[in-house]
Formats: C-alpha cells, structure tokens, sequence
C-alpha cells in the first residue's frame, strides 16, 4: 500500500551529509519525494512509497549519518499525490 508522509529531523543534521544520506537512504528503500534543508537548523523531508519500506526508511532517518545527532523527527501523514518519480535534494 503507497504512503506518504513528511518528516521534520531536528537535532545536528545541516552540515554533516544528512541530505545526502538520506537520498541513498529513499533509492535503497525504493522511496521517491526530496529532502531539504530548513532555515532553523532542522531537516524537511517528503517521501512516498511502500508501507513497509516507508517504516524502514524512517528507521534510517532517526540513525542519520556518522555526525548528525538527530534528537526527534515529527511525522506527518499526508495523502500519496503519485507527483514524484525520483528522490531528490533541494536547496
């Protein structure tokens, strides 16, 4: 079943490849939306796919890559909008 959601990472993850892990994160997980830095510090992501893989790649955003600390994640469901064909990063 096709999910969406929208998660906000807070904690140190601007400056140590959180976007960039994230996007291998969604291609491993089968994941398309983007990811984006936000102007107070935290991370934005939107990500839709499979529920399983969804929850998996959840998983891996509260790890975050080797400097980040991510202190939460706020999740959003949203309603799958199917306007994604990849994941990407935006500036």
């Amino acid at each position: 079943m096709k999910v969406a959601r929208k998660f906000i990472i807070s904690g140190i993850v601007q400056g140590v490849g959180y976007r960039f892990f994230t996007q291998r994160a969604a291609a491993e997980h089968q994941i398309v939306g983007y990811v984006r830095n936000l102007e107070n510090g935290d991370v934005e992501v939107v990500a839709e796919g499979e529920s399983q893989q969804m929850e998996n790649f959840k998983k891996e955003l509260m790890t975050g890559p080797r400097f980040s600390i991510v202190r939460n994640i706020e999740e959003v469901v949203l309603e799958p909008s199917g306007a994604y064909s990849s994941f990407r990063i935006e500036r």
